[in-house]
Formats: C-alpha cells, sequence, structure tokens
C-alpha cells in the first residue's frame, strides 16, 4: 500500500524546499553515491502517521544527503513542514552546531524540538507522530581506488568542522551509507511515560537516541577507543588490579608507586591502539598485496553470520594456518562493512614496525605463559574484561599456535576461560562465538612447517627474518577461502551446566566449579564447527588422491575416477550444509595442480601419469590433513576391506564403535557414537551403488573384488588416507604392550612412540611428517586415560587392561601382517596368536579364509539367536 505524504520529484513537498536547497542539492549530487540500508525502507513506516526524521549530527551536507535518500527511496521529505505541529521542516540533530562558520559543535539535548513534539500529542491525544533515527557516514570504507588523501577524510567518530566534512564529501562521497532506523511511536513512548512533562520527556527520549546513535556507529565503523589513554587508565583503576600492584608491591619489597609503573609498562605492552585511519590505510595497501599474492579471496555463508550477530559480543574463532589468517579476516570483514576485530596476537609478533602497525590495527599482545607473574594475569585479564564490557569485538586462536600438520591442533582454553569469566562478571550482552574456517590452496611458511615436523629448530620471529622471508611474495599462493561455521552461544550452555549461573555476575574472582567443563565443551564445539564448514579446492582433492600411492603417481585415467568418486562421495553423503566443494571437474583439477606446481605430467605411450614429486608430495600432506575429517567415515569402511575380501556388515559397525573415539578425538567429528554407526551405514550403502562393494546373505555380508580389480583399487586409495592414524594407534598399544604394566610413564610412552614412528618412517613409504607428531601420540594416550583402558599407578607409571588386548587383535583386521611386524620388531614386542579367535571381525587374506568363513558362520548365529529372542 503507498505510504502517506510519498513524495516525487514533482510533488508539492519537493516544490516547497527552498530553491537555494534544491540548488545546493544538484551541485552535490555528481559528487555522492548513496547506499541505503535497507535498500526500502519505506517498509519500515507506519501509514497515516507523520514522518520526523532525526539524525545524529548538525550539518547542510547531512540534510542534503538526507534530502536525497528520502527523495530515492520514495520518503516523506525532511524539507516540508511536519504536520500537526509548527515545525517548518520534519528533521531536527541531536548534536546542534552554534554559529554561522566559526562557531564550535557542542553537544546538547534537543530539547526544544522533541518538546515541541511532545507538547502537539498532548493537545490532540489521538495523533502520532513517528520518529526515524537515521545515521549518515561519509567514506566508512575507501575503496582501492580511493587515495591516502581520502583515507584521512572517511567516517570515524571525531566531530569536525565544515571545511573538514566539505573535504570528506567531495573525496569520499561515492562511499555514503544511509542507515534508515526502525521508527519509534511517540504517542506509545507518551503513553508508557505516564504522566511526564515535555521537558522531562524530551530528555529521556533524547538519551535513548544518542545511546541508539551510538551503538550503530560502532557497528558500523568501530568502537570509540580513540583515547587509548582512557582505556588502560580504566584497568589500572581497577579494584583486582590494584589489589595485585599492592601484593605486587609486598611481596617484591618495592615501593607502590614503583610496582604501579611497573603495572603500566605491562598494559602498554600488551594494549591494542586501534587507529580508524591505520584501518583504512591498511585496507588499501592489503588490496594491492593480496592482488599479488593471492588469485582470488571468497568468504562462504557470512550473510548468515552477519544476520546472527546484532546485539551480541562477537567472538571471532578461526582455523590457524598461516601469519595471514590476522590480516585476511580484519581485510575481508573491513571490506564487507564489518568492524575488525580485536585480535590475540603472541607478543613474538611485536617486532619493530611491524608490532605498532599491528597494535594501530587492533592487535592486542599476549605472552606465551602467564606462569610466575601474577600481575601480569591479573592485568590481561581485567583488559579482556573491558574490551568485552566496552562490546568490542575480538578474535583469537584457541589452537595457541599455527597448525603445522594441516589439522586442527587441541584447543588451548586460557582466552575461553578469560572471555566467559569476564562475561560472569557482567552479563550485559549475550557472547556469541563465530567460528572460521580458512582454507589455502598453498603456504607461505609451507616449507618451515615440513622442517619443524622433521625435526628443525622453529626459527624465531624476527624483523631480519621478515626482511629474508620477502621473497616468498614472488610466488603466486592460488585462492584463499573463508567459511564461516555455525555459531555458538554461550549462553544455552551455561544454562546447561548450571540453572543460576547468573548468580555469579558481579564477582571478579568467581571461579564456579562447572566452569572448566562449559569451557571443555565450548572448545571442543568450536573446533567441531570449524570442521563443519570446511572449503574443499582442487588441491585437497588431488593430495587425497595421490598421497594414497606408494610413489604418489597415478595414471590419469585413474586419477579423473578417483576424483570424480571423491566428489560424488561428498555431494550424496554431504558432511554439512556449510561444507562447500569446488565446482571444478576432475580434468581442470588436474589442469589446476598442474599450473599450480603442485604436480606434473610425465608422458607414456600408453597413458600420462600424474606425479606428486618428493618435496611437494610432503607439502601436499598438509591441505590432505585440511579435509581428512569429510572422509574418515568412508576411509573406515575402506580400510576393513584393505586386507579382508569379506567382511560383515555387523563387524564393520562393531569395530567403527570402538575406533571411533580416537577418530573423533584427533579429527574433531561432530557425531556421537550412534551417529557415526548410522553414517557407516550410509557410505556402506554408497559404495554399494557406486559397485565397489557387493552384498551376500541379506545385505549381511560385504565383499570386495580381487586386488586387481579397478573397485579395489579405488577403496585401497580411500582407505589409505587413514591407514596412517590406525598405524600410529596400533605403535602406541604395541610400545606400551612390549614393556608392561607399571613400567614407563606417559612421557616416557610418548617418546618411545615418537622414536618408533621416526624409525618407521625411514624404512618404509612414509613421507607425511605429522606420522611421527608428538601431538597425535599425546592425544591418543590421553583419550586411552579417558576411556579407561589405560590409567596411571601412585608411582606415575601407565597400567592398563584386558581392553588393550582386544584392540591389539582388532587391529589384524585393518593392519597388514608386514606392518605390524615392522612395528614389533622395532618396539621389541611379538604378536600372540588370540585365544579367542571369533573376537576377530575377520581374519586377512594372509593367512587363508577358512578361519574367516568360520567367523561369518559365528555371526549368522549369533543373528539368528537374536532374532529368536527377540520373537
Amino acid at each position: 500500500m503507498p505510504m502517506p505524504n510519498m513524495m516525487t520529484a514533482d510533488s508539492p513537498a519537493r516544490s516547497r524546499t527552498p530553491w537555494w536547497f534544491r540548488a545546493a542539492g544538484y551541485l552535490l549530487e555528481p559528487w555522492v553515491r548513496i547506499r541505503r540500508e535497507p535498500a526500502e525502507p519505506a517498509g519500515l513506516l507506519k501509514a497515516g502517521a507523520p514522518v520526523c526524521y532525526v539524525i545524529e549530527r548538525d550539518g547542510f551536507s547531512d540534510a542534503l544527503i538526507l534530502e536525497r535518500a528520502c527523495r530515492e527511496a520514495g520518503l516523506p521529505s525532511p524539507m516540508q513542514p511536519l504536520a500537526g505541529t509548527r515545525r517548518r521542516r520534519s528533521v531536527f540533530a541531536l548534536a546542534r552546531r552554534d554559529g554561522r562558520l566559526l562557531g564550535r559543535n557542542r553537544h546538547r539535548s534537543p530539547n526544544e524540538p522533541l518538546g515541541q513534539l511532545a507538547r502537539a500529542l498532548e493537545a490532540d491525544p489521538e495523533r502520532d507522530i513517528q520518529i526515524v533515527p537515521v545515521s549518515i557516514y561519509v567514506g566508512r570504507a575507501p575503496g582501492r581506488e580511493s587515495g591516502w588523501f581520502s583515507v584521512l577524510f572517511s567516517e570515524n567518530w571525531v566531530v569536525v568542522g565544515r571545511f573538514r566534512r566539505l573535504l570528506a564529501v567531495l573525496l569520499n562521497g561515492r562511499d555514503t551509507v544511509v542507515h534508515f532506523s526502525a521508527p519509534v511511536s511517540l504517542r506509545a513512548v507518551l503513553d508508557e511515560g505516564g504522566d511526564v512533562r515535555p521537558e522531562r520527556f524530551a530528555r529521556k527520549i533524547a538519551r535513548v537516541l544518542r545511546t541508539h546513535f551510538r551503538r550503530i556507529r560502532a557497528a558500523v565503523i568501530g568502537p570509540d577507543l580513540s583515547h587509548r589513554r582512557t582505556v588502560v587508565d580504566s584497568v589500572l583503576n581497577a579494584e583486582p588490579v590494584r589489589a595485585a600492584i599492592a601484593a605486587t608491591a609486598a611481596k617484591e619489597k618495592i615501593s607502590h608507586a614503583r610496582a604501579w609503573r611497573n603495572a603500566h609498562k605491562l598494559m602498554l605492552e600488551i594494549a591494542a591502539d586501534y587507529s580508524h585511519p591505520v584501518v583504512r590505510s591498511a585496507s588499501l595497501l592489503l588490496s594491492n598485496f593480496w592482488n599479488k599474492l593471492y588469485d582470488g579471496i571468497t568468504m562462504h555463508h557470512f550473510d548468515k553470520a552477519r544476520a546472527v550477530a546484532p546485539g551480541h559480543e562477537v567472538v571471532y574463532v578461526p582455523s590457524h594456518r598461516s601469519h595471514a589468517d590476522y590480516l585476511l579476516m580484519s581485510y575481508q570483514l573491513h571490506m564487507s562493512g564489518v568492524v575488525p576485530p580485536h585480535i590475540a596476537a603472541g607478543v613474538n609478533l611485536n617486532l619493530p614496525l611491524i608490532g605498532p602497525f599491528l597494535r594501530r590495527g587492533g592487535a592486542f599482545f599476549l605472552r606465551r605463559t602467564f606462569k610466575g607473574n601474577a600481575l601480569y594475569s591479573v592485568i590481561f585479564n581485567e583488559y579482556v574484561a573491558q574490551l568485552i564490557d566496552r562490546g568490542v569485538p575480538m578474535e583469537y586462536f584457541i589452537e595457541g599456535g599455527r597448525s603445522r600438520t594441516g589439522r586442527l591442533l587441541a584447543p588451548r582454553a586460557g582466552m575461553l576461560v578469560m572471555t566467559v569469566r569476564a562475561f560472569l562478571r557482567a552479563p550485559r550482552r549475550p557472547v556469541l562465538f563465530q567460528p572460521v574456517y580458512i582454507g589455502y590452496e598453498k603456504l607461505m611458511e609451507g616449507k618451515s612447517y615440513a622442517g619443524e615436523l622433521s625435526g628443525k629448530p622453529k626459527e624465531k620471529e624476527s624483523l631480519l627474518g621478515l626482511l629474508k622471508g620477502l621473497k616468498v611474495l614472488r610466488q603466486r599462493y592460488g585462492h584463499v577461502a573463508l567459511n564461516f561455521g555455525e555459531p555458538i552461544e554461550l549462553n544455552p550452555l551455561l544454562d546447561e551446566a548450571a540453572a543460576d549461573w547468573r548468580s555469579v555476575s558481579g564477582d571478579p574472582d568467581a571461579r564456579p566449579e562447572w566452569l572448566n567443563g562449559v569451557v571443555d565443551r565450548l572448545a571442543e564445539k568450536i573446533q567441531v564447527n570449524i570442521n563443519r564448514a570446511a572449503d574443499v579446492n582442487p588441491i585437497n582433492l588431488l593430495a587425497l588422491a595421490l598421497l594414497a600411492t606408494p610413489k604418489h603417481a597415478m595414471a590419469e585415467n585413474d586419477l579423473l575416477a578417483q576424483l570424480e568418486l571423491t566428489k560424488a562421495l561428498l555431494e550424496e553423503l554431504p558432511y554439512s550444509d556449510r561444507v562447500t566443494l569446488t565446482p571444478m571437474d576432475p580434468a581442470a583439477i588436474v589442469a589446476y595442480g598442474e599450473q599450480m606446481g603442485w604436480i606434473r605430467r610425465v608422458a607414456h605411450p600408453l597413458g600420462d601419469v600424474l606425479v606428486a614429486d618428493d618435496e611437494p608430495a610432503v607439502l601436499l600432506s598438509y591441505f590432505r590433513n585440511n579435509v581428512l575429517h569429510l572422509v574418515a567415515t568412508a576411509a573406515w569402511v575402506a580400510c576393513c576391506f584393505l586386507n579382508n575380501r569379506r567382511m560383515t556388515r555387523a563387524s564393520i559397525l562393531r569395530l567403527g564403535r570402538i575406533i571411533y573415539p580416537f577418530i573423533q578425538g584427533e579429527l574433531f567429528l561432530p557425531w556421537d557414537e550412534d551417529g557415526f554407526a548410522a553414517q557407516l551405514q550410509a557410505t556402506i550403502d554408497f559404495f554399494v551403488r557406486r559397485g565397489l562393494l557387493e552384498t551376500a546373505s541379506e545385505g549381511r555380508v560385504l565383499e570386495r573384488g580381487p586386488g586387481q580389480d579397478d573397485a579395489a583399487f579405488r577403496l585401497k586409495v580411500i582407505a589409505r588416507s587413514l591407514i596412517q592414524a590406525f598405524e600410529r594407534y596400533y605403535i602406541a598399544i604395541a610400545a606400551l604392550a612390549k614393556h608392561g604394566p607399571h613400567a614407563i610413564t606417559a612421557a616416557e610412552l610418548e617418546k618411545a612412540c615418537t622414536l618408533t614412528a621416526q624409525r618407521l618412517s625411514l624404512l618404509s613409504e612414509q613421507t607425511a611428517p605429522e606420522f611421527f607428531d608428538k601431538a597425535l601420540f599425546r592425544g591418543f594416550i590421553q583419550k586411552l586415560r579417558e576411556r579407561g583402558v589405560m590409567w596411571t599407578d601412585d608411582d606415575g607409571k601407565l597400567d592398563y587392561d584386558s581392553a588393550l588386548e582386544d584392540m591389539v587383535r582388532d587391529a589384524r583386521v585393518i593392519l597388514a601382517r608386514e606392518m605390524r611386524h615392522s612395528i614389533l620388531k622395532i618396539t621389541g614386542g611379538e604378536e600372540r596368536e588370540s585365544p579367542r579367535p571369533a573376537a576377530s571381525a575377520a581374519e586377512p587374506e594372509a593367512t587363508g579364509t577358512e578361519l574367516h568363513e568360520r567367523h561369518v558362520e559365528a555371526e549368522r548365529q549369533e543373528h539368528a539367536a537374536d532374532a529368536e529372542r527377540r520373537h
């Protein structure tokens, strides 16, 4: 339905606008391009009620921009008289300007216009007036075509004079945002307030409008942190910090003034010095930098993330794979119209020249450990609490460091604990954690990661090292994807843990007993949701296929077929609705891999062969590990047929339930055991549809083709993507069994496993450096403890129960005899024959099929007995 008082270019309201105002509008029009938010604000208004606009600051250019925005949107003109009142214009400003040219800005409540409106409503109880707050931002984010001069005059929190505003319009007017907020019914507010004098009513409405404009400005250009000194003073004057300063002075026997200076020095080391001009300048620099470095940066599901963010304290929690992560996230958010977050960065990045630049871009620095410095810990916690209390968006990496293997690392809960405690202390604004998956096709740090995993010491960050590393900028690094995962609200987790959690608020020292459990669940959920937003690029698919072959080579036809199979698997059995998959077909994927230098083509009369040479193959393992969780279910099913022609469906599910907790802990899979079993069933059905497996005995028995069959080859390729995980598990179990109970500690077991894996890698074809990664063995040992399979005795030695022996027996189903014997030879153990052959799911082909047939018959009899009992 058309709105009342809508104006067109020839409407009477337009004709009543002063000629000089219209002339100024025509002069300004070529310099200004307006983007309205929302695009069609007319739908916000209520029919039949006069409209009065309120803008944040008084200014001639703002009035011209508002009039044009309303005209283009078909809204009532702000320059027409306000019906039912004595006001000559339907607009007023909260911040009024005194004088004509040289007057100073003076912020005061606009009592006069609001008072007039209140009196008009009192005189006519049937009348209503709609107040529409309108925010106008000129040059919020200058684009790549803008110059440095434009950046200096872009929108910020500083109230500028007429001349500076004119320059801003001339330089940045083509990037003007006009934000229309939902209208406020003055009649409804007046009725709710009861019998209130117009002057008091005007002060109340003005206070609400000022708060509203500050919130909108903070959402569009960021919070007002221009005065770093005020943040520093707030932290140092907080009660916990003052108590810590006094305690430090007493403990170290120094004066209170000296302890305060030490605290002030620590605060300056930590605090960000956010600068809007620096952020905008950096966006200009990075635009050219990214274009030289990458072929494109893509964001998926960002609109979903933006839609749920309003009203929340947003904490971005991305995966951490490169130093470029910091800049990519902030740059993309800024260019998308969202405030760049404050980023927790390691103090190792606080380098000369680089540190101050990062600090002004929103980075705040933290040390690797807080141990031994209680004052630093208190100050840092208070700083985080201040940021959350001020509504500053934050970003940190819960992995604690960059992943050297391509897998998500076990989370470190330090920053999460600080965030949750800060919210419990003052739960004003609900906290929303936004997981983000960052996917690359080539890494600048790739070679250094491989070196570190092979035993080389990590190079310490330095300005000289940074300058030496500039040579990597000569290469192209393909595409980058930022996928926004399912956000996680903190309040439901707290409600689930403790219904009375709000009673903790106000106490800065509160650490309830349920806090650690909440943080652990939150950390795991973040990692799971990051993995559920994975981006599968061409390099990921090539790595999955080629690294599964002994020489990292495949005939072209085989590689094309394997790529097609993997894509079909990911499309027909989607891991999550936020996973994205490259649209390239297999032939285009191969061509792209050659173009990027990851693979090379070897011509041959019987058909070309695609090869990943030794060095690229090591680096490709990183990109295989990025998406290994997406094919984990399929890999487990395929692993069951590496050394077995036939297996029962029930055996695959039973063994899958046993192994799942360990795979889940390593790859952050999203299902419980029943959900994983359902995924296994669906995957088996997929393999049957594709002809990779055949069914017998009414679907209870599954069979693959002979070893030289194409289907068997496809299964083997899928299986080998995960087989190294099971080899690591067997190494740990064999090493523990060799030493026996009450013989070694967890640290000694971890070291023995690492040495065994290193030696095995030297003696076999293992090329993935993460095969002997300490962190993976540590995670498996910890999961054995959590499952109650292994525990520590009073002397700190490891003990275990008979379930460990069952795991050794079950390993025969998956691992080839040669691999098991190689591991046992290195560890010094021996393989014992099982006294209960039926406990194994199937017997390897190398030992004959007779035992397997007996096992199948035992399974059949067991199913028959179950059916009879149910009947």
